[in-house]
C-alpha cells in the first residue's frame, strides 16, 4: 500500500496533530523550555479532547435521556408505576446494557490500536465478530426478561412491584438486540474519532422518541409496556441510521469493506477478550444494580426505591459525562499506543482525567444547590423529595468520584487490561461495597443510605487503585504490548470472502 494510502480518515484537521506525531515531537523535544512544551502539548490535547468527548458525551447523554425521559413518563403514572420502571430500568435492564457494554469494549481495544497502526481493514472484521457474540449473548438474555417476575419475586421484591416491573421489561426485549448492533458500530465509529454523526442522530432519535412516548403513554394509554416498546423502537432507529451512515460515508471506505465471512473465525479468541472485557464493565454496572435490588428489601421499599432511583438517575444523567470521557480516554490511548508515541498517550491520560474531575465537581455543586426540589422533576411526592433531600450529600460525593474512576477504566480498555480491572472491581465492590452496605443497611439500620455509603467505599478503593496503577504505568512497554496484540491478531486474519 502506498504511503498516500494509508493516512487515516480524519474527523478534524486537529486529529492529524496526533496521526503524524506532532503531539509526541513537541513532548520528546528536550530544547524547548518544560513550559512550552506542556503548554503547547496541553492545547493541542484539549482540541482532541473536544472533538471526541463533546460528541460522544453528547450521544451518551442523548441515550441516557431516553431511558430516563421513559422512567419521568411512567413516573407520572403513579409512585408503583416509578417504582416498576425504576426496578425495570435500572435493575434489569442495566443487566444487559452492562454485558453488551463490556463486551463491546473489546472491538474498543482492538479497532482502536489497529486504527493507529493504521491496519484499516481489520476495524470492520472486529466489528462484525464483536456484533455476532453479543447477539448470542441477547438470546441469553431474553430468557431472563421472559421470567424477570419470578426473578425478582425470589430476590424478595414486593410482588405487585415485580408484576409492574416485568410488564415494562418484556417491552425492552427488542433493546437487548439494538444493544448487539450498536455498541460495536459504536465503538467502530469511536476508534476512528468519527463520533459527530452518532450525536447528530442521537438528537434526532430523542425528540421522535419524546413524541412517541407522550402517544403511547397517555394518547393510547398503553402504559408501562407502551412506555418501554417506543424505547426498544429509538433504539433500533439509532442503530440503523448509524449503518447506513457507515455503508455509505468516504469516511468509513477503508475500514468498512462489507460482510465477510471472516466474521466468523477467531470467534473463540475473541470471545476471550470479550469475555474479559464484560467481566470488567459488568461487575460495575452491576454493583449499583444491587444497590436499587438492596433498596427493594428495606421497609417501605417503595419510598426507598423511589428515593434511591430518583439518585441513581441523576447519577446516571451525569454519570454519561464521565462515559463521554471514557470514550475520548480510550481511543486516545489506544490510537497513541497503535501508533507507538508512549509520551502521547501518558499525557493524554492526565489531562482527559483532570477536565473530567472538574466537570463532575461543578455537577456535584448543582445537585447540592438543588437538593431539596430536584426531585420533583420526577414525581410529586413531598415524602420522596425529602427522602431524595437526605441523599443529596452521598450523590454528590458519588458525582466526584465518577469524574476520576470511569475515565481510568476507559484508560484500560484503550491499554486492554480488562482483565486486570476485572480482578479490583471483583476485590473493592464485591469484597467490601456490597458486604459495608449490607451491613450499615440492614444490621445498624442506616437504611437506604447506610447501603449508598457502604457501596461509596467499594467505589473509593477501586478509584486509589486505578489511580496508582495508572500513573505508575510504563508507557513505552504498553506500546510495544499493543504491537504484539495486533501482530497476533493479524497473524489470524484470513484472505476475506465477501457477501454480497
Amino acid at each position: 500500500m502506498a504511503s498516500a494510502e494509508k493516512q487515516p480518515l480524519l474527523e478534524n484537521s486537529d486529529s492529524k496533530d496526533a496521526s503524524d506525531g506532532k503531539l509526541e515531537r513537541i513532548l520528546t523535544d528536550n530544547s524547548l523550555p518544560l513550559l512550552n512544551r506542556v503548554g503547547a502539548a496541553t492545547w493541542i490535547e484539549l482540541k482532541l479532547l473536544f472533538f471526541l468527548a463533546a460528541p460522544a458525551v453528547l450521544v451518551y447523554l442523548i441515550n441516557y435521556v431516553m431511558s430516563m425521559s421513559t422512567q419521568i413518563f411512567s413516573g407520572h403514572l403513579g409512585n408503583l408505576e416509578l417504582a416498576a420502571a425504576s426496578l425495570g430500568n435500572t435493575g434489569i435492564q442495566i443487566f444487559a446494557y452492562g454485558l453488551m457494554l463490556g463486551m463491546g469494549s473489546a472491538v474498543e481495544t482492538l479497532c482502536g490500536q489497529a486504527f493507529g497502526a493504521q491496519k484499516f481493514d481489520m476495524l470492520g472484521v472486529y466489528m462484525q465478530r464483536s456484533t455476532i457474540l453479543l447477539s448470542l449473548a441477547g438470546i441469553l438474555l431474553t430468557i431472563i426478561y421472559i421470567f424477570s417476575e419470578p426473578i425478582l419475586i425470589f430476590l424478595g421484591e414486593s410482588p405487585r412491584i415485580a408484576s409492574a416491573a416485568a410488564l415494562f421489561v418484556y417491552g425492552l426485549i427488542p433493546q437487548i438486540f439494538a444493544y448487539a448492533v450498536n455498541f460495536p458500530i459504536q465503538k467502530f465509529l469511536q476508534a476512528q474519532s468519527i463520533v459527530a454523526p452518532s450525536a447528530y442522530i442521537s438528537a434526532a432519535t430523542l425528540l421522535l422518541h419524546l413524541a412517541l412516548s407522550w402517544v403511547a403513554v397517555y394518547e393510547i394509554g398503553l402504559g408501562l409496556l407502551g412506555a418501554s416498546l417506543v424505547l426498544s423502537l429509538s433504539w433500533w432507529i439509532i442503530v440503523i441510521a448509524q449503518f447506513v451512515y457507515i455503508v455509505k460515508s468516504e469516511r468509513c471506505r477503508r475500514t468498512w469493506q462489507g460482510f465477510t465471512w471472516q466474521a466468523f473465525s477467531g470467534l473463540p479468541g475473541f470471545f476471550k477478550l470479550s469475555a474479559a472485557s464484560a467481566v470488567m464493565l459488568c461487575l460495575e454496572t452491576w454493583y449499583f444494580q444491587i444497590l436499587v435490588l438492596l433498596a427493594g428489601l428495606l421497609p417501605q421499599p417503595e419510598l426507598a426505591l423511589d428515593s434511591l432511583s430518583i439518585c441513581t438517575t441523576i447519577s446516571g444523567w451525569v454519570f454519561m459525562i464521565s462515559v463521554g470521557f471514557n470514550a475520548a480516554a480510550s481511543v486516545r490511548v489506544s490510537n497513541e499506543l497503535g501508533a507507538r508515541n508512549p509520551k502521547s498517550a501518558s499525557f493524554s491520560v492526565v489531562v482527559v482525567t483532570l477536565i473530567s474531575l472538574i466537570i463532575s465537581v461543578i455537577a456535584a455543586l448543582v445537585v447540592l444547590a438543588l437538593r431539596d426540589v430536584i426531585s420533583y422533576a420526577f414525581t410529586g411526592g413531598e415524602e420522596v423529595a425529602a427522602a431524595v433531600s437526605d441523599l443529596c450529600p452521598l450523590l454528590a460525593l458519588a458525582l466526584v468520584l465518577n469524574g476520576i474512576q470511569p475515565v481510568l477504566s476507559g484508560v484500560a480498555v484503550g491499554c486492554g487490561w480488562q482483565a486486570f480491572v476485572a480482578y479490583v472491581n471483583v476485590g473493592c465492590y464485591y469484597g467490601v461495597g456490597i458486604p459495608l452496605g449490607a451491613v450499615l443497611g440492614f444490621y445498624f439500620k442506616f437504611g437506604a443510605k447506610g447501603i449508598w455509603v457502604g457501596m461509596l467505599g467499594g467505589t473509593v478503593m477501586q478509584t486509589i487503585i486505578l489511580i496508582w496503577v495508572t500513573f505508575r504505568t510504563d508507557w513505552t512497554k504498553e506500546v510495544e504490548e499493543a504491537a504484539k496484540r495486533l501482530k497476533a491478531w493479524e497473524d489470524k486474519k484470513e484472505e476475506p470472502l465477501l457477501i454480497n
